[in-house]
């Protein structure tokens, strides 16, 4: 179980962006953080991974504290962070990339097999670079094909939607949806596309910085899609508008 306890932080120089956030996710979830542009999701996923540390608050790892740790030392605790564009490595190929995210070195049918659950035939894609002749969308398959490969207790996927086109996207939403099936690990993906908030086991709902909303799918999406714009912070029990 991962735990973020009153989380605070800002940047040098900058405004507040995290103002004492609290959040738990549940062991072996799909989990989904969403909220308005700015409202501190992105950062809430950096936090989590280490690549930045909260100006006050603890974050917790299965009772431990992990709050002073690296991005490093998350990593060998099995967190893994996916950006929202992933980085493309010129000179290594595919076949490369997977080999190095296994904790041993994988056959052909292991390297195939990891391929083959995000929709890519390994005959097609082993042998090529990770450069600019791939898509958005294959970019972002191979990622999460390195995801599996390290089989990680935490993976946060930061708006894995971004800057690939409709169809790559709803394959994307095939991917994910596979992958909760045989959830071995925790999922947490931040993003406010609707689609994937509905395969969601739990949504968290992230605003000025703290958490406004937390609970199953159903709960949440129901209460997101019948709030009207303008109503976000409104806490009355009926609508009169």
């Amino acid at each position: 179980m991962l735990e973020l306890q009153n989380i605070k932080w800002h940047p040098e120089g900058g405004p507040q962006v995290l103002n004492g956030i609290d959040i738990t996710i549940p062991d072996n979830k799909l989990v989904v953080i969403t909220g308005p542009n700015g409202s501190g999701k992105t950062t809430t996923a950096k936090i989590i991974a280490g690549i930045e540390k909260p100006d006050d608050g603890r974050i917790i790892l299965d009772g431990e504290d992990i709050t002073d740790k690296d991005v490093t030392e998350r990593a060998k605790l099995g967190i893994s962070f996916a950006f929202q564009q992933p980085v493309r490595f010129k000179g290594l190929s595919v076949r490369d990339i997977l080999t190095l995210a296994y904790d041993h070195k994988p056959d052909e049918k292991e390297l195939g097999t990891v391929l083959q659950k995000v929709g890519l035939c390994a005959a097609d894609y082993l042998d090529r670079e990770l450069n600019s002749n791939l898509s958005g969308g294959e970019m972002k398959r191979i990622e999460i094909a390195t995801v599996l490969a390290r089989h990680t207790k935490v993976t946060v996927f930061d708006e894995p939607e971004a800057g690939i086109d409709l169809w790559s996207f709803s394959s994307l939403i095939d991917v994910f949806t596979d992958m909760k099936k045989s959830l071995n690990g925790t999922l947490v993906i931040i993003s406010h596309q609707e689609r994937i908030l509905s395969i969601a086991d739990e949504i968290i709902v992230v605003d000025g910085g703290r958490v406004a909303r937390q609970g199953s799918s159903e709960q949440i999406m129901a209460d997101l899609l019948t709030r009207r714009p303008g109503c976000e912070n409104c806490d009355a029990t009926e609508c009169v508008r």
